[in-house]
């Protein structure tokens, strides 16, 4: 048995200044770099997932190209392959990183469970490898791809927790709705010193 932690989307689009910017974003990629140094021993495995979308066309819908984006299924061009948006926020030291798993090739995808690692596998099937039973979950945004993979990973019948300050969302009130649901759901909500301490 082992425990993993997952980083969740901590790109550049998704961070201050990107297409999808969330407030507080830089600061969590370096959180979590800081957390991972000072806590070498914690983690087995460390997983990170980035949205890898597709260039042209709209990606399943997923993005808005023919009307404005309604923020909630469609949504303006980001993270496209190849771009400097796509590519990990320079806080998060991606040298700490184990697998690396890439979501959204051409349609919609939030949870980390729903992208492939770079040996074209799944999550559950490199999870699966290493015997991973414990998650913690990090990352952009709490309120829709940190909120599905902490789902999809109880699914998947795993203990999880979501270090809460480590994690950065869209609004206040859908992040808190989303930690609460997890809550509901089964997983542990927790801060980094939390766990550490």
């Amino acid at each position: 048995m082992s425990r993993a932690l997952f980083i969740v989307d901590v790109q550049n689009d998704f961070t201050e200044g990107g297409a999808l910017g969330v407030e507080g974003g830089a600061a969590v990629a370096e959180g979590i770099t800081r957390f991972l140094r000072e806590h070498p021993d914690r983690y087995d495995h460390v997983f990170a997932s980035r949205d890898w979308h597709d260039g042209e066309g709209d990606n399943g819908g997923h993005f808005a190209v023919d009307a404005a984006p309604d923020f909630v299924n469609s949504w303006p061009r980001h993270c496209v392959s190849g771009t400097s948006g796509a590519e990990y926020h320079p806080g998060l030291d991606t040298g700490l990183i184990d697998v690396h798993v890439r979501k959204g090739q051409g349609i919609p995808a939030y949870s980390l469970f729903e992208g492939t690692t770079d040996d074209g596998g799944t999550v559950l099937e490199a999870l699966g490898d290493r015997e991973v039973t414990e998650v913690d979950v990090v990352g952009i945004a709490t309120d829709y791809c940190v909120r599905a993979s902490a789902l999809d990973a109880l699914a998947a019948g795993l203990d999880v927790r979501v270090l809460t300050d480590l994690v950065a969302g869209v609004a206040p009130e859908s992040s808190e709705a989303a930690l609460a649901e997890v809550r509901d759901a089964g997983a542990r909500v927790a801060t980094s010193a939390e766990v550490s301490g």
